[in-house]
């Protein structure tokens, strides 16, 4: 399945709630958002429908997102029916990590590929003030869980931003004894201020850290801490995503840099998103949406096909460095 602009497009990332046990600043406002109705999202079978559909037109991996999908109920019922879905070559999801202690084993068994855990700070007073309600021990407590059980790769998501005043160094040694990857992702201004509560923290365009710049800190820390710099990762972990992987020498893990402002990865994009309230979004930074819930509660598998073909053709060749959305991401889906 190839767009307009000849890229293949074989991942599909759904977010299947807007709920989330966190209220992460850049993401949502403390109160929370107005949450959808049962109504409003799709159900665990008009979603498994759609992959199913999505699959028969070349959709190979698929990532679940929210929101914090491990909220949502009868997940793991959903991994193992998607899971065994023809075509469908991986499962994977994006979480907070929170629940994984108490999910991950059968998570793992339901057949889940792998897992991405958000961290943005290892610093437990920092980790409260980004997330406004978690605990820092527990999302470390899901990295744990989700190594015990033997996924793999383990990749831990942190967002850099300029005033947040991360230790980046520390981050990227997590990466030395276990075979985690740690992935530093530029902060995106996606949303409106009101809508995610970033003006509260004067977040803007300013606190962007550009990979290249990024890499260079990282490399200058660990010289001073007596240390070898990164060097290109001879291999890269398995996923679909634009990352540049790097490592310490022995090091049992990768460390990555997503770059979607500084250096676009637009010509390498592979994928189509699935809001939870049922529209299919061809960019991330664009506002454009297809409403494909209307064609599953009320049209055949084609009306399905048809609406996934509509998104395709839509999808634009970049993102133009287009900045702030009508919908958070939360609403869009991580």
């Amino acid at each position: 399945m190839k767009d307009s602009h000849g890229r293949v497009i074989d991942y599909l990332r759904i977010s299947l709630t807007d709920r989330c046990n966190f209220r992460c600043i850049y993401c949502m406002p403390e109160d929370g958002v107005c949450q959808l109705s049962h109504e409003d999202i799709l159900s665990l079978e008009e979603i498994e429908r759609l992959i199913r559909v999505a699959a028969s037109l070349g959709i190979k991996s698929v990532r679940l997102t929210g929101g914090e999908p491990l909220v949502r109920k009868g997940v793991t019922s959903l991994v193992e029916a998607v899971t065994s879905i023809h075509g469908i070559q991986n499962v994977s999801m994006t979480t907070n990590g929170v629940l994984l202690p108490q999910m991950a084993d059968d998570l793992k068994r339901a057949g889940l590929s792998r897992v991405n855990i958000s961290l943005d700070t290892l610093d437990a007073e920092k980790f409260h003030l980004v997330t406004r309600v978690g605990k820092l021990e527990d999302t470390l407590a899901g990295i744990d869980a989700a190594l015990e059980v033997g996924f793999n790769p383990v990749k831990v998501n942190a967002v850099t931003v300029r005033s947040l005043d991360q230790d980046f160094l520390e981050f990227a040694k997590l990466s030395v004894d276990r075979p985690l990857h740690v992935r530093f992702i530029e902060f995106m201004p996606i949303g409106d201020s009101e809508s995610t509560g970033i003006n509260g923290v004067g977040w803007g365009k300013q606190d962007v850290i550009p990979s290249d710049e990024l890499l260079q800190i990282i490399n200058e820390r660990a010289a001073r801490a007596g240390m070898p710099a990164l060097k290109p990762a001879d291999d890269k972990p398995v996923g679909w995503g634009p990352a540049k992987y790097y490592e310490f020498p022995g090091a049992k893990g990768t460390v990555g840099f997503i770059s979607p402002l500084s250096r676009h990865f637009c010509a390498e994009c592979n994928r189509l998103r699935i809001t939870a309230d049922g529209k299919v979004r061809p960019c991330l930074f664009s506002d454009n949406e297809f409403d494909i819930r209307e064609a599953l509660r009320n049209g055949s598998d084609d009306d399905v096909r048809d609406i996934l073909l509509m998104a395709l053709g839509a999808k634009p060749d970049e993102h133009h460095d287009k900045v702030g959305t009508e919908r958070s991401m939360s609403a869009i889906g991580g």
